[in-house]
């Protein structure tokens, strides 16, 4: 099996891998509007690369919405290296960050209803009903940090 490796990296460092992927995935294959998907708040957030053999191949972004709440965002794994666990490894690293934090008590995300299943097994839990998000049907979905004594 090829070897998967996660990287916490700047946005401004990686730009154009983590554009490419989010192209690639959002306005490419699910024609998500590109206003809406580089919102202005890259600049603000953390990114995590996925490198498959050496090569970027998904991404995700951590932002702060406040003192006690993170949003975990924009996950896209190039179609090519889908089915190999990159979306669950960048997740699971994204998660394990903000939970290395003592102050963040929950984590939210904005799930595309067909993988929904994935966040489940994560320890997410849906909120409230279905909305469109970039004409994707979504959830709200969270994950409360566990007490960390």
């Amino acid at each position: 099996m090829k070897k998967i490796k996660i990287k916490l990296t700047n946005y401004q460092d990686k730009l154009e891998a983590i554009k490419n992927i989010r192209i690639d995935v959002f306005q490419k294959e699910q024609g998500v509007d590109p206003t809406l998907e580089f919102d202005g708040y890259d600049d603000d957030c953390l990114h995590f690369l996925a490198y498959l053999e050496g090569e970027p191949v998904g991404t995700t972004r951590i932002r702060y919405i406040d003192e006690s709440t993170a949003k975990i965002e924009r996950l896209a794994v190039l179609s090519q290296a889908r089915g190999r666990g990159i979306g669950t490894a960048l997740m699971k690293t994204a998660i394990a960050f903000i939970q290395k934090q003592e102050n963040y008590q929950k984590i939210i995300i904005h799930a595309q209803i067909y993988i929904q299943k994935l966040y489940e097994a994560l320890g997410f839990q849906p909120v409230g009903d279905r909305f469109t998000e970039g004409e994707i049907l979504h959830i709200k979905m969270v994950k409360f940090i566990e007490n960390r004594e």
